[in-house]
């Protein structure tokens, strides 16, 4: 896929977020290539000019971003990131991502998130930080699910790979379970090809309401069963009920579920 891509000076790069754990985050890129049909993210498109498009078509790159983290220090743990993917595909060419990260102070709790294995190229930085933790989103889309999914983001077994490598490495690991859909997703199948070298893990359900119109359609169409549940409260509290047992069956350190509940909000509980 053709992507556009949009070069902007940001005024600031560490924002304010309410995600669980978090209180601050920082996204060098707006938007992300890997273009997955269930992202949250696309509600930034209504931020943006009519010519960037339909989210996964655009990327926006903050070219000041290096500048702006240079000398600074928050307090709390940062973020990285929240609408886009950190090491997407452009980041190869680009190395915005390598070079915010030298010039961030070390002393920062940071928090990365990815899909890429490309994050592997940037070992010899994240050693430098004090406190680290590296997360790579893990589900077992695959073959005709991948396609549909997540067309363009590195395969499962890259990222269970780069995990592993990370962990070896000495770094702080955690694997995010996301999106669960019922029947698609095997819980415990990922725990256990990941539980040798992960610290802790979040899982994260399908969120209707802002995986948006086109991914609810596909669901309908071509995952009948799954939809089912999906759209029906108590067949999906019952399946979070199911999700629940497994995890604590496998005797991880589960550090929080996120789920949709009442299809009008997030409700994200801490397990501990």
């Amino acid at each position: 896929m053709k992507i556009k891509i949009f070069k902007i000076k940001a005024k600031s790069i560490f924002t304010q977020t309410k995600i669980p754990g978090a209180k601050w985050t920082i996204n060098q890129y707006v938007g992300c290539q890997h273009s997955c049909l269930y992202c949250y993210a696309k509600f930034m498109c209504q931020w943006r000019p009519e010519n960037y498009g339909k989210w996964g078509s655009w990327v926006e790159v903050k070219i000041n971003a290096p500048e702006l983290v240079k000398g600074k220090y928050v307090e709390g743990w940062v973020y990285m990131s929240s609408v886009s993917d950190p090491y997407q595909p452009i980041e190869k060419q680009l190395e915005l991502t390598r070079r915010v990260l030298k010039n961030l102070d070390k002393r920062i709790k940071l928090s990365i998130l990815t899909k890429s294995d490309l994050i592997l190229r940037d070992i010899d930085i994240l050693k430098k930080f004090k406190n680290l933790e590296v997360g790579l989103t893990i589900n077992n889309f695959d073959g005709r699910l991948k396609k549909i999914f997540e067309p363009f983001s590195p395969t499962n077994q890259a990222r269970i790979y780069a995990l592993k490598v990370l962990k070896e490495n000495g770094l702080k690991t955690y694997c995010f379970v996301s999106p669960i859909i019922p029947g698609l997703i095997d819980i415990r199948n990922i725990i256990r090809q990941t539980r040798d070298f992960t610290d802790f893990y979040w899982f994260e359900t399908i969120n209707l309401r802002l995986a948006g119109q086109e991914f609810i359609e596909i669901i309908k169409r071509k995952f009948p069963k799954s939809f089912e549940i999906i759209e029906s409260q108590a067949k999906f509290n019952d399946f979070l009920k199911e999700c629940c047992k497994i995890i604590d069956s496998e005797k991880i350190n589960c550090q929080g579920f996120v789920y949709e509940a009442d299809r009008g909000r997030n409700k994200r509980t801490k397990k501990g």
